[in-house]
């Protein structure tokens, strides 16, 4: 059985083989499980215990672990360095926001948010700022087994070859579905007149997608002169291994806002990258 590699180990390899010449040092890693670092990561690279991230003196931490490790640790971590968000999901919880935005301005650090899968986000973003964005809507679709569901989503079964497991506002979908609910925590943060509560986040089991993840994002503008509204639909096919909650192009844009973040002033407040 192929062993499945995931967005950390990618973001450890990256580091490790292109770091060096674009200027770029790995000076540790940290999993909720050591044992998945064996093999992967030098033992001299290996943080056993998160709390003790000053001691490495980071310019730069990158999670894309879980978002509990953003509600526990985000503030902390921000005392020592900038912060890229791998889990925006985290940030639907207005008090883990609240306590982000005031370390970042305590320590004079950025939070940075990683785009992920989220298509477009410059011109919701660009849309958003000048008043034109009325309505936004993200739908994620896979099989059944890319879904890590937690609390009252937990026991959503399909009830057919496609079944709509959740659909409203993403502030209410993220805490159940921290993991697959991310590109539409992005969709909020690039949307903040609309955020968590006004933008409408759908969840899809098609049994159809064994290794596919498809995002499609809907957004419409106010009516024009002529009764008609400004609308646009991207659709995105995404390849993933049977069960993987990432697809492959999604640790791409990983690792491209990793480097796009290293390039950006460290100002404080959450910027997405």
């Amino acid at each position: 059985m192929q062993r499945r590699t995931w967005p950390g180990q990618s973001l450890v390899s990256h580091l490790l083989t292109k770091g060096p010449e674009l200027g770029l040092e790995l000076v540790f890693v940290w999993n909720r499980d050591p044992a998945r670092m064996a093999g992967s990561v030098p033992p001299s690279l290996q943080l056993q215990n998160l709390a003790a991230v000053g001691e490495r003196h980071p310019d730069l931490v990158v999670e894309v672990a879980h978002p509990k490790i953003i509600h526990e640790s985000g503030a902390q971590i921000l005392r020592y360095a900038n912060l890229l968000v791998g889990s925006p999901s985290a940030l639907a919880d207005p008090a883990t926001e609240q306590q982000l935005l005031e370390a970042s301005r305590r320590w004079d650090h950025a939070v940075f948010v990683a785009r992920g899968a989220l298509w477009g986000t410059e011109d919701i973003a660009r849309l958003d700022a000048a008043g034109g964005l009325q309505s936004l809507r993200v739908t994620m679709a896979t099989h059944p087994d890319g879904f890590r569901l937690e609390g009252a989503l937990a026991a959503a079964h399909s009830t057919g070859p496609r079944t709509v497991l959740y659909e409203g506002p993403v502030r209410g979908l993220c805490p159940f579905a921290p993991r697959n609910s991310n590109t539409m925590a992005a969709a909020a943060l690039a949307a903040p007149s609309l955020g968590f509560d006004r933008v409408i986040g759908v969840l899809v089991a098609d049994l159809s997608l064994t290794d596919t993840h498809v995002v499609d994002v809907e957004l419409s503008g106010p009516p024009g002169p002529t009764g008609r509204s400004f609308a646009v639909h991207t659709h995105r096919e995404n390849p993933a291994e049977p069960g993987a909650v990432t697809g492959s192009a999604t640790v791409t844009a990983f690792w491209r806002s990793l480097l796009g973040c290293c390039q950006l002033p460290s100002r404080p407040g959450i910027h997405l990258c």
